[in-house]
């Protein structure tokens, strides 16, 4: 039995123009007009880790915020301690008291584990929204298993890292029903600074996939290049703004090369999670038919440093193989 369908110890704390199933992204904006409707919805997050946890304080921020809820209950209670909110003993009674309930856990088992927990409270069409990166299957069953119970599912992963997250800046990537996203499009913008949806139940979570390859390979190049700049004695301080400057400049390059030059991989992402979804994306390119190298040899890197004991620190951390003279390595 997943963790997730275990009972959640946690003492109370209460407080207060699209069209019809087209394929294609889209980005919508609705008048303030719509964002003040929908203002009135009560909203539970459960899964309050590093990137949980900033999604959470949006939330109350904007006055969404109901309950909250987490696999280790003192993180639960005391979140909810600080903001005012419940922390019901069990999901069940979380979904009774929310009308969207957003999940941001770890693993394909722990989504399914709370849509089977929270199914016998959910109220008539509710809406779960899975922030997790599983599988488009997994999305899909746990859709399948939503509807039964009257409820809605919308697969909504997200790219930004823990700085996105409490910046309110993260790219959401949406499948399910356009409509529901619509209904829920004000939850999801209380920390997005994009909201794309991207066809039916699984193409968030297939899009996902594609951001992942692409974070790998990215990783990969700046490591190693930074690597040959330090090996080469290039000094950090001039090397990072004229790479920045030109083509070779990225979201990653910008944000952990200084950090990563000088031995610093304090958890932005962690590497053992990138593990994981790579593995789920190596089967998704192996299912599809397309090359997946990129995916094989970051597979094989973050294990080795996974079975070194740097499976907690940021992706970042993949310098250290590549035989920089960085401290810590």
């Amino acid at each position: 039995m997943c963790a997730w369908q275990v009972r959640i110890r946690i003492a109370h704390n209460h407080a207060s123009g699209a069209t019809n199933g087209s394929p294609g992204p889209r980005h919508y904006r609705h008048p303030d007009q719509e964002s003040q409707r929908m203002s009135t919805l009560q909203v539970g997050f459960v899964g309050l880790g590093a990137m949980g946890v900033p999604m959470a304080r949006h939330l109350h921020a904007r006055g969404l915020l109901t309950a909250v809820a987490n696999r280790t209950p003192a993180k639960a209670q005391a979140l909810a301690l600080e903001l005012g909110v419940a922390a019901p003993d069990t999901l069940a009674q979380l979904a009774a008291a929310c009308d969207v309930i957003a999940l941001c856990v770890t693993a394909d088992a722990d989504v399914l584990g709370c849509v089977q927990a929270l199914r016998p409270g959910l109220r008539q069409d509710a809406i779960v929204i899975d922030h997790s990166t599983v599988a488009p299957a997994t999305a899909q069953r746990a859709a399948a298993l939503l509807r039964e119970a009257g409820a809605r599912f919308l697969d909504a992963p997200v790219s930004g890292g823990v700085e996105g997250a409490r910046n309110g800046k993260l790219s959401v990537m949406v499948g399910g029903d356009e409509a529901t996203l619509e209904h829920a499009r004000v939850v999801l913008e209380s920390y997005a600074a994009r909201v794309t949806w991207m066809g039916t139940t699984g193409s968030g979570q297939a899009t996902k996939a594609v951001n992942q390859v692409l974070v790998a390979g990215i990783a990969a190049a700046v490591c190693e290049g930074l690597a040959l700049g330090a090996a080469l004695g290039l000094q950090a301080e001039r090397l990072l703004p004229t790479l920045a400057a030109g083509a070779a400049g990225n979201w990653f390059l910008d944000k952990r090369g200084a950090t990563m030059l000088r031995g610093e991989f304090g958890v932005g992402f962690k590497l053992g999670l990138l593990h994981k979804d790579l593995g789920i994306v190596q089967g998704i390119a192996r299912a599809a038919g397309t090359e997946h190298s990129v995916v094989d040899k970051a597979l094989a890197d973050y294990a080795a440093l996974m079975a070194a004991g740097h499976a907690d620190e940021d992706i970042s951390a993949l310098i250290r193989l590549k035989h920089a003279p960085v401290r810590g390595a």
